[in-house]
C-alpha cells in the first residue's frame, strides 16, 4: 500500500470511535465492536488504515471509523444516508447510459407493461426512481394509464421533465423531484414500480424508499412491481481473477515475489468483486436461493438483518476460491391467469449491468465431486452508513477424503 498524497509520515496517531463490529479474516486484520476507541497509526489507503486496540496493531476498514471528536460537536453524521453522494450520481448521465444500455433489464420493464397494458389502462401508477423516466414513458406509450408520478430524488428529474415533455406524454406523466420520504401526493396509487436493486439485490438500500412508498402512497389491494426478490449464491472457482491478485507474486519476472501475497489477499480479497462474471462451467454445484422478499410483506426492520442457509452437493472436482452471487425479482400479472415475468441476473441467463458479485476465500480449497459444503449467510446493515452493509459467510466443507472444513469470512460492502 501507498502513503496517501499529503499524508504527514511523523503525524502524531489520531483516535477514532468505531461506528460498527468489524471480525477479522486475516492475522493482519483487527477485530473491534462498535464503540471501541482505535489509535489510527497510518492512513496507507484510502480504504484500509493501519490502527491499534489494546495493544493488538492490524488494519481495519476506514469506512468503519469516525474521529473522537473529544466532547466536541459531531458533524460526521449529518447524512447517514451520504445523499449528496448518491443522488449526486444519479444526477449525471454515466450511471444512467449503464442502465438504459443493459438491454435485459430494460427489455424486462418494458414486456411487464406490455404484457399488463389493457389492466394498466385508466391506472395511477407512481414509478419511484424514474431516472430519466424510461419506465414511466413506455408506460405512456405503450397502455393508457388516467396518470404516471414519476419520482426521482436527483438533478436528473429537470432533464425527465424535458424527455417527458419532447415525447408528447406530459399530459400524461407528471415529474416530482424530492425523496419519498418527503413527498406528497393528491391521491393514492394503483400500481408502484421501481427499479430499486443493488449488487447482493440489497447493497444501496433504495428498497426502503420503496417500501415508504408501498406503505403510505398504494392502494389496498394495489400491485408492486416488482412483487418478489430473491438472492441466490453458488460455490465456484475462481481461477483466472486468483491468478490475476495472488499467484501472479509468485514468480513475476523470476523474482520471488510471494512476500507480497499476504499484502495481495489484504487488498484484493477483503471487499467482494463487484461487476464479477461467472462462467457456468465455474459453479461447483446447482445454485441455491438463500432468502425470499416478499414486497407486499416485507418490512423496513427486517432489512437490518438478513439471513439465510445453503446447503450444495459438490457435482464435479475443482478448486473451491469463493461464493459467487446474484438476484433475481419477479413481476406478477395485472391479468387473469397471466403469466409472471422474471428478471434473472445470474450466469444463465442474458447478461446484465449487475452481472454477478464474488466473494473470495482466503485461501483456495479442493473440492470432489460429492462433496457438501453447507452454512450460512448474513446480510448486515450498517448501523450508521445506511447504503452500507456486511456481508458475512460461515461455511463447512465435509468430504469423504479430508476432515471437515470450516470457514468464516465478513465482507464489508460500501460505495
Amino acid at each position: 500500500m501507498q502513503k496517501e498524497e499529503g499524508e504527514d509520515e511523523d503525524a502524531a496517531p489520531q483516535e477514532y470511535v468505531a461506528l460498527c463490529d468489524f471480525t477479522a479474516s486475516g492475522s493482519e486484520q483487527l477485530s473491534f465492536c462498535t464503540g471501541d476507541a482505535l489509535l489510527v497509526h497510518s492512513k496507507p489507503s484510502a480504504d484500509w488504515w493501519w490502527a491499534e486496540l489494546q495493544g493488538e496493531i492490524g488494519y481495519v476498514p476506514a469506512n468503519y471509523l469516525r474521529q473522537d471528536t473529544a466532547g466536541g460537536e459531531d458533524t460526521s453524521l449529518e447524512d447517514p444516508w451520504q445523499d449528496d453522494e448518491y443522488f449526486g450520481s444519479y444526477g449525471t448521465l454515466r450511471l444512467h447510459l449503464e442502465m438504459l444500455s443493459d438491454r435485459s433489464r430494460t427489455e424486462t420493464y418494458r414486456q411487464v407493461i406490455i404484457r399488463n397494458s389493457s389492466s394498466l389502462r385508466n391506472k395511477v401508477v407512481m414509478d419511484l426512481g424514474c431516472g430519466t423516466g424510461i419506465i414511466s414513458l413506455f408506460c405512456a406509450q405503450l397502455a393508457q394509464p388516467s396518470l404516471v408520478y414519476a419520482v426521482e430524488a436527483s438533478s436528473m428529474a429537470e432533464h425527465t421533465r424535458q424527455l417527458v415533455k419532447q415525447n408528447g406524454y406530459e399530459e400524461v406523466v407528471t415529474v416530482l423531484q424530492g425523496r419519498v420520504e418527503e413527498l406528497e401526493l393528491p391521491e393514492q396509487v394503483d400500481i408502484l414500480v421501481s427499479e430499486w436493486m443493488g449488487n447482493c439485490l440489497l447493497f444501496e438500500f433504495m428498497v426502503e424508499s420503496v417500501l415508504l412508498a408501498r406503505d403510505r402512497w398504494l392502494k389496498d389491494g394495489g400491485v408492486m412491481w416488482p412483487s418478489s426478490a430473491a438472492l441466490t449464491l453458488v460455490p465456484c472457482q475462481a481461477d483466472s481473477y486468483y491468478s490475476e491478485k495472488m499467484a501472479f507474486w509468485e514468480r513475476p519476472y523470476g523474482l520471488d515475489f510471494t512476500p507480497l501475497q499476504p499484502l495481495a489477499q489484504q487488498e484484493f480479497f477483503t471487499k467482494p468483486k463487484f461487476s464479477h462474471v461467472v462462467d457456468p462451467e465455474d459453479c461447483l454445484s446447482a445454485p441455491c436461493d438463500v432468502f425470499h422478499l416478499n414486497m407486499y410483506t416485507v418490512q423496513v426492520t427486517e432489512l437490518e438483518e438478513m439471513k439465510g442457509e445453503f446447503h450444495f452437493c459438490v457435482t464435479k472436482p475443482g478448486i473451491f476460491h469463493g461464493f459467487t452471487a446474484w438476484f433475481t425479482v419477479q413481476f406478477e400479472s395485472l391479468e387473469t391467469g397471466g403469466a409472471t415475468v422474471e428478471l434473472n441476473t445470474g450466469p444463465n441467463s442474458d447478461p446484465t449491468h449487475w452481472k454477478q458479485t464474488l466473494f473470495m476465500l482466503d485461501e483456495p480449497i479442493h473440492v470432489y465431486a460429492g462433496d457438501s459444503i453447507h452454512g450460512n449467510i448474513t446480510l448486515c446493515r450498517n448501523p450508521v452508513w445506511r447504503r452500507h452493509m456486511t456481508v458475512t459467510l460461515h461455511w463447512n466443507i465435509n468430504s469423504s477424503t479430508n476432515d471437515c472444513q470450516v470457514g468464516t469470512k465478513s465482507f464489508p460492502m460500501w460505495r
